[in-house]
């Protein structure tokens, strides 16, 4: 297993062809830039920085961002316009091949060159398709004061069973205590994806490591779905909210975990932001998903990205040259890498903004012990929102008092199904 903080799933090979006349244009260009911006968390400040860079440079930029879980189909709708996005996310193979065409190639663009590694490139052919604007980490969130205060402390935690020891406890001393052992997992678009892209990884990662993939398989084996399950029914059981009501979503976990109601809180390092406004450095950490594979203890955070910058080589020269520019400044400048470390965590560029999040400083640490990083192995699932609509669907009447076979069928014929779907 790679033991290596910047890995991700997609294996690729350098590409040694460049594009002739591919470069980054001049300050003189009069072009725009139109960002679809896949983060509705990070709106507000990439707002802001639009309006900075037109201040600083002239150049206006547009950010649309897309509702949580509906970014496919926003950039479907969004590229048939006449005024398409110039700037948008392709995250994975899957993507680059739905989305290759539309994608000039950055390699020898000055942004390109600014990379510090080339594992969040992903190619369309010997063509580089899109960029890791960032990388992040996930986890299980920790609130160590709660922790704390129930008799345990995050080094009583090394595998899924002194985790589900420690979970079961807090439960059942929930009334005593105030708070209960896990934030609520909602399975609308606002929050399902946590768990049918998230969690479902780890049964993903183990699988395609025993099997070696280094491209999307058209069938998956279904491995590790008992793990898959004995991390699922924790998380259901041993929380203050209802299984039966997890389909009709409204409810709001980072909330639940802000106010103090809940110790463990699956999500990712792109929480820091909003989690410091109420806890501390030292009140909070990340431990790894343990689902019960053998050897777990030796197991470290999901570190990767599925945010990998597009530029839409249908745009103008000048709109082009223009978001080159911007994307440039994005990760050179003060003002840009600040806004980038601040909103997205660590970013692969020679002149990255220190970052502080103790998410990333968990990861880190794990890795230094001698701890593997599960990669994101979900980049390869094929037609991926039509896969994990599947297995909300299937999941949804397990927590209804359905069977587990449903979660299984789901998950491996349902693999199957897509793959066929996408490479018809």
């Amino acid at each position: 297993m790679k033991k290596n903080f910047l890995s991700l799933t997609v294996s690729v090979a350098m590409a040694g062809t460049v594009l002739a006349g591919c470069s980054s244009g001049s300050k003189d260009s009069a072009g725009k830039v139109y960002w679809l911006n896949f983060k509705p968390e990070a709106d507000e400040a990439l707002q802001q920085i639009a309006k900075d860079y037109k201040e600083e440079t002239g150049v206006e930029v547009k950010v649309v961002t897309a509702a949580s879980g509906k970014y496919q189909e926003t950039l479907t709708a969004e590229m048939d316009k006449s005024e398409a996005p110039t700037l948008f996310v392709v995250g994975n193979q899957a993507a680059v091949k739905t989305w290759g065409d539309y994608c000039y190639d950055l390699k020898d663009t000055d942004v390109y060159k600014e990379l510090t590694t080339d594992d969040f490139t992903l190619y369309n052919g010997e063509e580089v398709a899109s960029i890791g604007y960032c990388y992040e980490t996930f986890g299980i969130i920790v609130n160590k004061t709660l922790l704390a205060k129930a008799g345990y402390s995050v080094e009583d935690i090394t595998n899924f069973n002194t985790l589900k020891s420690v979970a079961d406890d807090i439960h059942a001393r929930a009334g005593e205590l105030g708070f209960d052992a896990f934030t609520s997992s909602g399975m609308d678009d606002s929050s399902s994806w946590r768990f049918t892209g998230h969690l479902a990884n780890l049964p993903l990662y183990y699988e395609s490591v025993d099997d070696n993939w280094t491209e999307c398989p058209a069938e998956v084996k279904g491995t590790y779905l008992d793990n898959f399950k004995n991390i699922w029914d924790l998380y259901i059981t041993d929380s203050a909210v209802d299984k039966t009501t997890l389909a009709t979503g409204g409810y709001d976990a980072e909330a639940e975990f802000k106010d103090g109601k809940a110790v463990f809180y699956q999500n990712g390092s792109w929480e820091y932001s909003a989690l410091s406004e109420v806890y501390g450095d030292d009140e909070m950490t990340m431990i790894p998903i343990y689902t019960g594979v053998e050897g777990e203890e030796n197991q470290g955070l999901c570190s990767g990205t599925e945010n990998c910058w597009a530029v839409n080589k249908n745009a103008s020269e000048e709109d082009i040259n223009a978001t080159l520019d911007f994307m440039k400044w994005l990760v050179t400048s003060e003002k840009g890498t600040k806004m980038m470390s601040e909103q997205f965590g660590e970013i692969p560029y020679k002149n990255a903004a220190e970052n502080n999040n103790v998410f990333f400083k968990a990861a880190n640490e794990a890795l230094a012990s001698g701890k593997y990083s599960v990669a994101w192995a979900f980049n390869y699932t094929p037609n991926v929102d039509q896969w994990r609509s599947g297995m909300v669907a299937a999941m949804n009447k397990y927590d209804n008092g359905e069977s587990w076979d449903n979660v299984v069928s789901a998950f491996v014929d349902g693999w199957a199904t897509q793959y066929k779907a996408a490479n018809e």
